[in-house]
């Protein structure tokens, strides 16, 4: 499909670490005359599939928005389980922040943003980051962004959490919406009211929970949308469907 032109990857297979799984790619837009915003993406894929080269579209939608948009492998399920895909995660932030400023990258000012499982990584580290291996960002961490993703579900019932956490030592620390605090970032969470993979209510009780502490959260609830295309419809030919780029780039300009 196509591609948002204007854009150019700087970081192909980028190693954070000796797994061959440990690689970072980076997009970024062609010209800019200032420092630029970086944003973190994740991809879903269960916590046991995804490789960074099927999110080309979303790094180069965000980099023709004007954010240096960075996008990790990491390892996965059966080989290793929670937390080692969050420390995976935690150590290519480190990564991209360190090595990003030489492309034009401003990392005082970061997003962290996932779709489905992914959505729950950032989650995570946007939530309690230095537990997983992640900087400690305070107030560079502008904002995290979920789609479609899972923050609520323990008991784990279903065979992807099953496989990916049913060894946690302490599994209610493993949900986001036990993470909470006064001191969490803005969040902004986009869901589709018909996800049956990944069910609302995920949404809906982390948004609870962040308002109750006092935390600004920006809910979007989609219409008749299922699980896949609020990530889907960041495609170029495929954004009429949903205004997800729309309202994720009016959430992270505000919060800048």
């Amino acid at each position: 499909m196509p591609k948002d032109g204007g854009t150019r990857r700087v970081l192909s297979g980028h190693g954070y670490g000796p797994h061959p799984r440990m690689r970072l790619d980076a997009y970024a837009p062609r010209r800019f005359d200032e420092p630029l915003p970086v944003l973190f993406f994740i991809y879903g894929g269960g916590w046991d599939s995804g490789h960074s080269s099927e999110y080309e579209f979303v790094g180069r939608a965000f980099a023709r928005a004007g954010f240096i948009t960075a996008i990790a492998d990491y390892r996965i399920v059966p080989e290793v389980h929670y937390p080692d895909f969050l420390i995976d995660c935690g150590r290519a932030l480190t990564e991209a922040l360190s090595v990003l400023p030489a492309f034009g990258a401003d990392a005082d000012r970061v997003f962290l943003m996932g779709h489905s499982a992914g959505a729950y990584n950032a989650a995570m580290l946007g939530l309690d980051g230095t537990r997983f291996g992640a900087p400690a960002l305070g107030e560079r961490l502008r904002g995290v962004i979920g789609l479609s993703g899972p923050y609520d579900f323990y008991p784990f019932d279903v065979k992807q959490s099953i496989a990916a956490f049913s060894r946690a030592e302490n599994p209610q620390a493993s949900q986001p919406v036990n993470l909470v605090n006064r001191k969490a970032p803005a969040f902004f969470l986009g869901h589709g009211t018909d996800d049956t993979t990944c069910g609302l209510y995920n949404t809906q009780n982390l948004g609870d929970r962040l308002r109750a502490a006092g935390v600004p959260v920006f809910e979007r609830h989609y219409e008749g949308v299922r699980h896949i295309l609020p990530l889907l419809s960041l495609f170029p030919l495929l954004r009429w469907r949903l205004p997800v780029l729309r309202d994720v780039l009016a959430f992270m300009r505000e919060r800048m």
